[in-house]
């Protein structure tokens, strides 16, 4: 852990923070599609139902989030998402009886769980301005710890209790924004925002359209994460049923997951590799990934059994590891002041990938089993380079001025 000595007190303190949370996150969601599917007896399109109800709520939290941090401000911002995201969180096992109340409960979780990330990259990007590609990169290696904790734990609680799973993620959440209470408070606003000028705040919506019309900063490179949304959509509701219909235990599913957050951590160098060799850019990273995502889901369908879905999970979390930093370090890199917007913008549309895909390989998934639906995954891994390639080539000699706009 020596790389983290040259990091100030303030990065470790909210690289742990990051990873409780992370945890407790993890506890829950792997669980989602086996909860309603093996405990309330429901289908798997009810199942990618409840995740696609859940995902248009994160799809809103993150236009939102993105759109109210200059208004609002991070700290009320922050902390006021993460605590309702808790008050959902607990309400959860009383509710869950009550099919319809589970179902908005389930996009209030969504809403107010993706409302925070934008304001949170954000401020990473504002506040570590000059090492914030690395930031980015190891606040995702936290979390993944934090995610093959969780996950480790996850199958365990699923065979003891569904319900304690959401009443610890509930508690993280809370105490994650108390972290944030406690850390913002110490810092002077302009540390961690950045302010709107008087012209721009008299504009209002027409700001907002113009940052949109600037397509080419972020709409090709969102479609491509839409895509690859999508298809990693397979692992909630493709082979989390296949294990359960097959008679697996349900920790063999929380495994694959530990192995993605254990691979993620100890795959750093080979990462890092792709990046210093045949991936410099991060234009270059988002279009490796797709086809990384790509190779996984051919060696699912080729080997399809549980060793295939390891090796599977292994090109995945490659895949994984050089995109998930590579997105918010683009838009902070060129988006100037506009950045919390257009990390909005692009996580919002990113996220339909979530809501679409889950509903759809569900039902596939009923009607015909994981095979079928391995192959749409591939299908939108291609679908997802094609994306990326058109995006490297309209960003490649292009000004982005302050607020994100074109000269």
């Amino acid at each position: 852990m020596r790389w983290l000595d040259s990091y100030p007190k303030e990065v470790k303190v909210f690289l742990l923070a990051s990873l409780v949370n992370a945890t407790g996150s993890a506890l829950m969601w792997p669980l989602t599609t086996m909860y309603v599917f093996d405990e309330l007896g429901r289908t798997m399109a009810n199942a990618g139902f409840v995740i696609l109800i859940q995902s248009l709520g994160g799809i809103f939290g993150q236009l939102l989030g993105g759109s109210l941090y200059h208004r609002v401000g991070v700290k009320k911002l922050i902390i006021g998402s993460l605590a309702l995201n808790a008050l959902g969180l607990f309400a959860l096992p009383w509710i869950s009886a009550y099919w319809v109340i589970f179902i908005c409960a389930m996009g209030w979780i969504g809403l107010f769980s993706s409302l925070s990330l934008p304001a949170i990259q954000a401020f990473i990007g504002f506040r570590f301005a000059e090492r914030r590609g690395e930031l980015f990169n190891i606040i995702y290696v936290a979390n993944n710890i934090g995610v093959a904790i969780g996950t480790a734990l996850s199958g365990f609680l699923a065979d003891f209790s569904y319900h304690l799973s959401f009443i610890l993620n509930g508690v993280t959440s809370v105490g994650f924004a108390i972290f944030f209470w406690y850390y913002l408070s110490r810092l002077e606003p302009e540390q961690g925002e950045v302010h709107l000028t008087k012209r721009q705040t008299e504009t209002g919506g027409a700001s907002v359209w113009a940052l949109l019309g600037n397509t080419r900063l972020y709409l090709f490179m969102s479609l491509g994460v839409l895509f690859l949304l999508f298809g990693n959509s397979i692992w909630n509701t493709g082979v989390s049923p296949y294990i359960i219909s097959e008679g697996m235990e349900k920790r063999m599913y929380g495994l694959l997951w530990t192995l993605n957050g254990v691979l993620i951590f100890v795959g750093q160098p080979f990462t890092t590799w792709i990046k210093r060799t045949m991936a410099r850019t991060s234009n270059a990273q988002m279009t490796a990934s797709a086809v990384f995502y790509g190779m996984a889901y051919l060696v699912m369908i080729t080997m399809y059994n549980y060793p295939g879905m390891v090796l599977a999970m292994v090109l995945a979390t490659f895949g994984e590891m050089l995109i998930s930093p590579a997105t918010p370090a683009f838009i902070s890199e060129h988006a100037g002041r506009a950045a919390p917007f257009y990390i909005g913008v692009s996580g919002g549309i990113g996220a339909i990938g979530r809501v679409i895909g889950p509903y759809a390989m569900g039902v596939m998934y009923d009607k015909q089993g994981l095979i079928p639906v391995a192959w749409l995954a591939t299908a939108m891994a291609a679908v997802a380079v094609v994306g990326f390639l058109l995006h490297a080539a309209l960003n490649r000699h292009r000004e982005v001025k302050e607020y994100g706009i074109d000269g």
